[in-house]
């Protein structure tokens, strides 16, 4: 009697164990790809561009320029003397300005990384809303980046389903069982 109930009891177990492994279903996209392959991330390259230079860039240049105004005048003291004052004035303007300009390369990330941030924030939308779509009609109960696997089975590889459902082309080199041309060796 003992031994039927051990029998029972692991039978019940075996089958708790497959339906809940029934249920769950891994899939894997690499987003950052699909987030290459869009067509609006051209664009929003060219307006970071834009924005690096005339934004960011025209920025540094003023802070630059009013340094080397205020420098030059300290050091044409000879030809033109300054009231100690405006002397001590226009030193710590430099000082002020130092400080700023090397802390500028940290401000100036922080600033392309928001507006980037801000540019592409509606296409991630778009692409975690194809993933979650794809994931649902599939069936899939978790979707992973694809750079946390070492090892995954190419069934589960959601980019070309959710590239379908964006309408955009995924190149051959990124389609599974992609074989380069053989014979364009270099010599």
């Amino acid at each position: 009697m003992k031994k039927l109930k051990v029998l029972v009891a692991a039978v019940c177990l075996v089958l708790v164990t497959n339906v809940s492994q029934a249920q769950t279903k891994i899939g894997y996209i690499d987003a950052e790809t699909v987030l290459y392959l869009m067509p609006e991330v051209a664009k929003i390259d060219s307006m970071m561009r834009i924005y690096q230079t005339d934004t960011i860039g025209r920025e540094y240049t003023s802070l630059l320029q009013n340094y080397q105004h205020k420098d030059s005048i300290l050091r044409d003291t000879v030809a033109h003397p300054l009231v100690p004052a405006v002397k001590e004035q226009y030193q710590k303007d430099l000082f002020q300005l130092t400080q700023t300009l090397q802390s500028w390369n940290e401000l100036a990330q922080q600033a392309y990384q928001n507006k980037q941030n801000q540019l592409l924030a509606p296409v991630m939308k778009r692409i975690n809303d194809a993933i979650n779509a794809v994931a649902k009609e599939k069936g899939y109960t978790h979707v992973l980046s694809r750079e946390t696997l070492l090892v995954a089975p190419e069934a589960d590889n959601l980019l070309q389903a959710v590239a379908k459902k964006l309408n955009i082309t995924v190149p051959p080199q990124l389609l599974p069982g992609y074989k380069p041309p053989v014979g364009g060796g270099v010599r």
